[in-house]
């Protein structure tokens, strides 16, 4: 009898035991939605951010943001480059004028919206070397250049009307603000400028925007 006894208590307890697990087993299974959730969202969060951060860089996604919207890192416009800009000229001296005007064209081919303003660098080949010249007083504004816009400034040069050969223009070199490459273009001005004894340089450029007169 005792023998059943011992048997039959280590039954009961073992049967509390397994009541109690069960009752464990319950109340972890009641808890452990919200803790996946939370972990979730977390891993959600990390990746959103770790995307964001991948597609504001200069490398892959920055490179797409760029070129569909205009956008660069931080989402700011990026500056006009000289190999995205088509760069032209043009004679557009008017008659009675006391100075020639070239129009210089800077068209936006990029695939993507850029920034430019102040003043492009500008000097003329000549027969006597190269003329930088000189910035007109002009207020220089910043401009948002859409893909496919296009802008201006203008280039005025004495016209030489002293009967004499002058100084020969053979080329018209163009460095855009900001930039260091630069691009060569036929002179599409007067053939010579005025030998002049004064200082400075008798050629003025006007500031991106406008084509007036140097001022």
């Amino acid at each position: 009898m005792r023998v059943h006894k011992l048997t039959f208590a280590a039954l009961v307890v073992a049967a509390g035991l397994s009541l109690t697990a069960c009752q464990n087993d319950d109340d972890g299974s009641g808890q452990s939605d919200p803790s996946s959730a939370s972990s979730a969202s977390s891993s959600g969060g990390g990746s959103g951010s770790g995307g964001s951060d991948q597609g504001g860089g200069k490398d892959s996604g920055g490179q797409g943001t760029a070129a569909g919207t205009g956008s660069e890192e931080n989402g700011k416009v990026g500056k006009c480059r000289t190999d995205e800009l088509e760069i032209t000229a043009a004679d557009r001296t008017i008659d009675g004028d006391g100075e020639g005007t070239v129009a210089v064209t800077l068209k936006n081919g990029g695939g993507r919206d850029c920034t430019i303003s102040g003043f492009a660098g500008v000097d003329l080949k000549t027969s006597e070397g190269a003329l930088s010249a000189k910035r007109s007083g002009q207020p220089a504004d910043s401009h948002i250049l859409k893909d496919g816009e296009s802008t201006y400034f203008g280039v005025n040069y004495p016209i030489n009307e002293s009967g004499g050969s002058g100084v020969r223009v053979t080329g018209l070199v163009v460095t855009p603000p900001n930039e260091t490459k630069s691009v060569t273009l036929d002179w599409p001005g007067g053939g010579t400028l005025p030998v002049t004894d004064g200082a400075g340089s008798p050629v003025k450029v006007g500031p991106i925007g406008g084509i007036g007169q140097g001022g």
